[in-house]
């Protein structure tokens, strides 16, 4: 087996172990992915200055995030569909970072439940809210992440229309694969997965499936999920929402420093500065580049974290130095999972942990808390 040693190396072996349509969902983006690439490629140009002549015997990189402790200021982001790229992937990854100490944040649109995955972990998770048509069905679902524990909610607010994502439509993805012959023989190529799902009894939307009006049948998911993107969604919908979750509010898809600020006075006690990984408009701005201006606007009254493009524990101290006080990482873990499964996981959070803790001490640091812009080269 080749040794890994980073993020592209997890990629390369999750590339080949999970089937075509879910490695293209994770590996995509909206029209022609200028942002998506951009995100990767602005986070790699900034660059860190070099100190030497520190002492660095003794280095930590625990913080805090909405009050909680954390092994590192990092969590792993909400990404839809996790159960398809390895089976129970969402429990999978949330016993792995509840193993190492992150928050893991679970998706609305995950193949787990709720309740599945509250029943495999000891301590709370987080869990992240898409707006639906169907308020009563959101009522309702704040009220089971409420029940199960969950202590923070992520409302994603940059979902309400959805961008084109070609390879996606080209693929016909669905939950689980149609039998086209096409599906058939990619599944084919990839008997350990495939042998997987066919252990588990989680292939569906766990959170939607059984619980929305209507939705007792995979046929019947399909029509009421493509019926319930709510192109409404507005500020009235954050403050009903403020007013059902009695936790800390995460607002997640924030680029703009004007509606930083109304997600500030909406409530908000962290915002995350996201594209929705160069998901949704394609031409946006990379989110290192939004990130300043968010965080210029909120002056301190929320947490400023940020996603998109982190594959290294560089790219989590580069956004450290620009200002986030924490850190999403969203494919570098899917990478693991599909490749190793929980083990997986572990191995991408145990790498971007290695990384941020040398180049945190090459910039001459011993504490993550401390990290600021002087991390940052100035060419001048």
């Amino acid at each position: 087996m080749a040794v890994v040693t980073c993020i592209e190396d997890l990629r390369r072996q999750y590339r080949r172990r999970v089937p075509k349509m879910f490695y293209d969902y994770v590996e995509s983006g909206s029209w022609s992915e200028a942002t998506f690439r951009d995100n990767a490629a602005a986070l790699q140009a900034v660059r860190l200055r070099q100190r030497v002549l520190r002492d660095l015997s003794e280095r930590q990189l625990a913080s805090r995030m909405l009050g909680q402790a954390v092994a590192m200021p990092v969590a792993l982001a909400p990404v839809g569909m996790t159960g398809m790229q390895r089976a129970n992937g969402e429990i999978l990854a949330a016993k792995a970072a509840e193993a190492f100490g992150v928050p893991y944040i679970l998706s609305t649109v995950s193949i787990c439940s709720i309740e599945d995955v509250a029943a495999h972990v000891s301590k709370p998770f987080w869990f992240q809210l898409y707006v639906m048509r169907d308020r009563d069905f959101i009522r309702r679902l704040i009220g089971r992440a409420q029940a199960a524990g969950c202590s923070a909610l992520v409302l994603t607010v940059d979902l309400n229309i959805l961008g084109q994502r070609h390879k996606d439509l080209k693929n016909g993805l669905t939950t689980p694969p149609k039998p086209t012959l096409r599906n058939l023989l990619d599944l084919a190529c990839h008997p350990g997965w495939s042998l997987r799902m066919l252990g588990t009894r989680r292939r569906s939307f766990g959170n939607i499936h059984g619980h929305a009006e209507g939705t007792d049948n995979l046929r019947s998911i399909a029509r009421w999920s493509a019926a319930q993107i709510d192109p409404s969604l507005n500020w009235e919908d954050v403050q009903w929402i403020r007013d059902l979750w009695k936790g800390p509010l995460v607002i997640k898809g924030v680029m703009d420093a004007e509606d930083a600020a109304r997600a500030v006075q909406a409530g908000a006690q962290a915002l995350v500065v996201s594209n929705h990984g160069g998901r949704q408009l394609d031409g946006a701005p990379a989110s290192i580049h939004a990130l300043p201006g968010v965080i210029a606007e909120v002056g301190g009254k929320a947490e400023v974290w940020m996603d998109g493009g982190v594959r290294s524990g560089q790219d989590v101290l580069r956004a450290m130095a620009t200002g986030a006080s924490g850190v999403l990482l969203g494919r570098a873990y899917i990478y693991g999972l599909g490749a190793a499964g929980q083990a997986g996981v572990t191995q991408a959070l145990e790498i971007i942990r290695r990384e941020l803790d040398l180049s945190m001490a090459f910039c001459g640091y011993t504490d993550i808390n401390q990290v600021d812009s002087a991390a940052l080269w100035d060419a001048r």
